[in-house]
């Protein structure tokens, strides 16, 4: 995917401290983003599949971890 304009409003002394450093205040903010969103999605994803995750954690808690006798470590 292709790379589009946004506005953003940033910290002047932000700004000023990253400019002096020459820094790359686009790809610092796509990265940030990008980050952010991963967090947030990962976070969205175990809340909408909380029941199964707790039931799995039950199951292995009253039965151990599936297959568990054939590992090797």
């Amino acid at each position: 995917m292709g790379r589009i304009k946004v506005n953003l409003t940033l910290d002047a002394d932000v700004v000023e401290t990253a400019r002096s450093l020459g820094l790359n205040m686009s790809r610092l903010a796509d990265t940030a983003i990008a980050d952010a969103s991963k967090t947030e999605r990962n976070r969205l994803w175990r809340i909408e599949n909380s029941d199964a995750i707790n039931a799995y954690a039950e199951e292995v808690s009253k039965n151990g971890l599936p297959l568990a006798q054939y590992r090797s470590f």
